[in-house]
């Protein structure tokens, strides 16, 4: 079954919703896609025609397992086209989401699969998010954020919180990526900052905000 990019950015937008909270509401999902909850109404009863999720009025939005398959499949091309786009036409991770958003509605299954063989088949996208396999499988990663990091103690980033371009141009300017080694020297009582160091550079002091959006697995 083929759906519109309306249909499919309203599937993967109840999926990321659902990961923090099991029931997604109108409201919710009327402010992560910037729409009116009337428009999200009117979707919602579509796609419960096509029986992609449970749906009641005031009582929040689920998906089921034909609406997970879904969602993860277009996750899974998202995430491909962002590796490719870094990996091999050189964009930097603060700039592929938003191409990545337009490739993702690419429906041709053989050209994904080529894609990700092409590309090695890779776990992770160049922002540390697991890239599901053909079947929706990705690997769950064992990390904290860098906040609850305790001192002196190694890691390396493996993911990060927020992909905005903002937050990842202000972690390219601290010289933070994935795979960054570093450790947290001192916490700042007074406002909950960290001073980290990285390798060969000096102290540097994170906001408590910042520290939170950044994950890391110990070494």
């Amino acid at each position: 079954m083929n759906f519109s990019i309306a249909e499919e950015n309203y599937i993967k937008a109840i999926w990321h919703l659902q990961q923090a909270d099991n029931n997604v509401t109108t409201n919710e999902l009327a402010a992560e896609l910037q729409t009116k909850p009337a428009s999200v109404t009117d979707m919602l009863k579509r796609l419960k025609e096509k029986k992609l999720l449970n749906y009641q009025p005031y009582y929040g939005v689920k998906l089921n397992a034909d609406g997970k398959k879904v969602a993860l499949s277009i996750i899974r091309k998202h995430r491909l086209w962002e590796f490719f786009l870094v990996e091999k036409l050189k964009f930097n991770w603060d700039e592929v989401h938003a191409i990545a958003e337009e490739l993702e509605h690419v429906s041709s299954n053989e050209l994904i699969k080529r894609l990700d063989d092409f590309l090695g088949n890779p776990r992770f996208d160049p922002h540390g998010d697991p890239i599901p396999d053909g079947s929706g499988k990705m690997e769950t990663l064992n990390q904290i954020s860098l906040h609850e990091l305790k001192e002196n103690i190694s890691a390396t980033v493996t993911g990060v919180g927020d992909q905005t371009s903002s937050l990842l141009e202000l972690l390219n300017k601290k010289n933070i990526s994935i795979g960054t080694k570093l450790e947290i020297k001192q916490r700042n009582s007074f406002d909950a900052s960290v001073e980290i160091k990285l390798r060969n550079q000096p102290l540097i002091t994170l906001s408590e905000q910042l520290a939170k959006k950044i994950f890391v697995k110990t070494v």
